[in-house]
This record gives C-alpha cells, sequence and structure tokens, in this order.
C-alpha cells in the first residue's frame, strides 16, 4: 500500500485534538504535532496542549519538546517532522497521522519552503530591536504598505514571520510574496488533508469558553513566570502578549481577557482565509 500523511487542520478551538486522536486510533498512528507553539515546554496553558490522557491515548511528537529559549522556525520543523516521517513510514506505519492550526509548519511538511533571500543581519536586529520596543503592529502596518498580499494572509500575532516577510521587503525592493514560487516540493508519500468547521457562532463559543478554561487552569501564573523571556519569538503569542500588557498595568484582567478572547477569535478567522485558498482540503462540519 502507498505510505499516506492524514493531516488534520482547521481554525484554533474547532476540536482538532479530540479527532486526530480518534483517526490516530484508527490508523494505528502516533500523533505528530504540527502546531508552532505547543512545541515549547514552558507553554502548555496558553497554547492548550492536549491534556495527560488525551496524551496517554496514543504517542505524540513534538510536544513540550524545546524550550521558549531555543529559537526554532518552520524550516527547523520541516527538516524535524521529514525525518520523523521517513523513520515512522521505515518502521512499518502505512498511514500517519498530523495534525495542528499552524499554517506555514503545514504547508512546509505538504509543500516545502520557498528559497528566500538572506538578508543582512544589521537590518534583522534592527527590526527585531523595533519589535521588542514598540511591539509587532508597526512592522505589521509597514509589511501592509509594502506587501498587502502577505500582510492579509500572515499571523500578524507572530512578530518572527512579520519581521522575516518585511525584511525581505526591505532589502529587495519587492513583495514578499513575490518570491512564493507556488511550486511543491515532492513528496515520497500520499498526503491527504481534512479540514474541520464549525458554525461560526458556535465555533467563537468554543474558543471564548477554552480561554475561560485557560484562565482558571492558571494562564495569568504561567504567562507571569514567562516575563524574563517575554521580548523571544515564541513569546509573541495570543494569550501571553496581552497579559504582559495587563502586567505592565495598560489594563485590568478583564480587558486583558477579553482581548485574548477576541485575538484568538480573529487568529481563527486568518487561518481560515489561509486554507480556503487549498482546493485539496476535504472540509468535514463537526
Amino acid at each position: 500500500m502507498a505510505k499516506k500523511l492524514v493531516v488534520i487542520l482547521g481554525p484554533t478551538g474547532v476540536g482538532k485534538t479530540d479527532f486526530s486522536i480518534g483517526r490516530a486510533l484508527e490508523a494505528g498512528s502516533p500523533v505528530i504535532s504540527c502546531d508552532s507553539r505547543q512545541i515549547y515546554k514552558e507553554m502548555s496553558i496558553g497554547t492548550a496542549v492536549p491534556d495527560e490522557a488525551q496524551l496517554a491515548a496514543v504517542p505524540h511528537h513534538f510536544i513540550r519538546t524545546r524550550s521558549v529559549k531555543d529559537p526554532y522556525t518552520a524550516g527547523d520543523y520541516e527538516r524535524d517532522a521529514l525525518e520523523l516521517i521517513e523513520r515512522l513510514f521505515a518502521e512499518g506505519h502505512e498511514t500517519l497521522v498530523m495534525t495542528g492550526g499552524s499554517m506555514m509548519y503545514i504547508d512546509a511538511v505538504c509543500n516545502g519552503l520557498d528559497n528566500l533571500p538572506e538578508v543582512p543581519l544589521l537590518l534583522r536586529e534592527q527590526l527585531m530591536n523595533c519589535l521588542e520596543s514598540e511591539g509587532v503592529e508597526p512592522l505589521a502596518e509597514q509589511l501592509r504598505d509594502l506587501d498587502p498580499e502577505t500582510y492579509s494572509t500572515i499571523d500578524r500575532a507572530n512578530g518572527q514571520r512579520v519581521v522575516r516577510a518585511l525584511e525581505v521587503c526591505i532589502y529587495t525592493g519587492v513583495p514578499f510574496s513575490s518570491f512564493k514560487t507556488g511550486q511543491s516540493k515532492k513528496r515520497d508519500f500520499e498526503i491527504e488533508k481534512i479540514g474541520l468547521e464549525r458554525p461560526r457562532e458556535e465555533l467563537y463559543d468554543r474558543i471564548n469558553r477554552r480561554v475561560d478554561r485557560m484562565m482558571e487552569d492558571g494562564l495569568v501564573e504561567e504567562a507571569r513566570r514567562l516575563i524574563p523571556y517575554r521580548d523571544l519569538p515564541a513569546l509573541q503569542t495570543v494569550g501571553y502578549r496581552e497579559l504582559f500588557r495587563h502586567f505592565d498595568g495598560e489594563y485590568g484582567l478583564d480587558k486583558a481577557v477579553e482581548l485574548i478572547k477576541r485575538n484568538s477569535r480573529h487568529y481563527a478567522k486568518r487561518q481560515l482565509t489561509w486554507w480556503r485558498r487549498d482546493d485539496s482540503i476535504r472540509w468535514i462540519s463537526l
């Protein structure tokens, strides 16, 4: 039989974890996480890492395996995930299950990353300094002016990705999106993409209730422990960014929770916008 990778994707809060565990049990497969934040061991609550029962149901890979102090890119994930996939197929698996909501990580595995130009280190340092001192918003606005196409699809809560796109625009003088060839790298296994969706109001309600559970589970305390690392790329993440500003005295805790819910809903909308362009996804309504 042909080797197959089943990729289960969908917006934050839609229910990918339980669905993927069910598919993994059917296939006799582990779950390969494709989440750019659940990979960090210090960020369990705010990233909705699977609970202990879910982790015990089937083996999971790329969950809480790295530290926020160690830089990790989509290119790193492409390399590591493909090595794991090759090893698991060699061990006798015919079908493997991958799941997550990180658009760039999924694209990296399924299509490969485009070869982007290297930019001067000084330019990157200047943009990262701006990110640390002023936040991602001014950089995102500059990206909107230089490359509206990338701005409309990029995860604007991810400062590292905004910087990467912006530095290419500035250094080359052409949009970051122009380097996207649209040509996929050939993989030696079949890829099946399953997208999960729910009615919008139901999805938004699930997101809101999940944020409430995170708060009950200790998200404030988790974010407080991460204050020393708040400027690292991994912490430019919905849930932590809003609480850091709360700790700075910009607004109260109730407002922080409201913003986490709002920004999580906005992120879900951007995820769906990104994936609606992919005709190879088979959508399933939950």
